[in-house]
């Protein structure tokens, strides 16, 4: 049984390993964005490689938990959650290497205010709080997280439509604003993942899922 709580402890362990990789990769995009940075965006490119490495050794570990341990209970639910846990993080960093192809396509600037900076870090911010969700076992959290998601797709949904109206007002900035399109999609589909993820967390401390509650006749409070 001692054996079976440290392949435990080295499943949390890998997996706050592989989001500590995802943090630091959303933070180059960012700063690859902001700096027009080809050393920055490959840097990020580069990087993904180590999520892949990550997510094939978890699954590894999850797969061998579960076929030759008889995981009950909260056990369960934690390898459970990893399955999908450590392919979100995953994703996180395909969605990053995205961005970072286009850093150096979106300059000059053609939006007046900060909200692609806005975007970047409300989707920064949902990623560390669903990992701090799963580190300190905080359902609340989680239900912060997803809750946030709300406000980075209204914020989406703005950028989208300033975007277009620009591109229909001036042709030269077509090029550009369809760059940025594909950025902040991929901002927002990070978020989603921060969102699974904290779902997840939910499944793991409250043994009932968080996904489509209005099939449940329940919602998250």
């Amino acid at each position: 049984m001692r054996q079976f709580d440290q392949e435990l402890r080295d499943l949390r362990d890998g997996i706050l390993a592989m989001a500590g990789v995802a943090e630091e990769m959303i933070d180059l995009t960012s700063q690859a964005l902001t700096e027009r940075s080809r050393t920055k965006a490959d840097q990020v490119m580069a990087m993904d490689r180590i999520l892949d490495e990550w997510e094939l050794k978890l699954d590894r570990l999850c797969v061998d938990l579960l076929a030759l341990r008889s995981p009950a209970a909260g056990d369960l639910r934690l390898i459970a959650s990893s399955l999908k846990i450590v392919p979100e993080l995953e994703r996180i960093g395909d969605h990053c290497c995205n961005i970072a192809r286009r850093a150096t396509y979106v300059h000059p600037p053609i939006l007046s205010t900060g909200s692609l900076e806005r975007l970047g870090q409300e989707t920064r911010a949902m990623v560390r709080m669903a990992v701090d969700a799963f580190i300190g076992s905080d359902a609340g959290l989680a239900r912060t997280v997803i809750h946030a998601d709300d406000s980075v797709d209204a914020l989406y949904g703005k950028i989208y439509r300033d975007l277009l109206r620009l591109m229909m007002s001036d042709p030269l900035t077509i090029e550009r604003a369809s760059h940025l399109i594909l950025v902040i999609k991929n901002w927002e589909r990070i978020a989603d993942q921060a969102t699974n993820i904290a779902e997840e967390v939910l499944f793991i401390l409250e043994g009932r899922s968080a996904k489509h509650t209005y099939l449940q006749g329940d919602s998250v409070e």
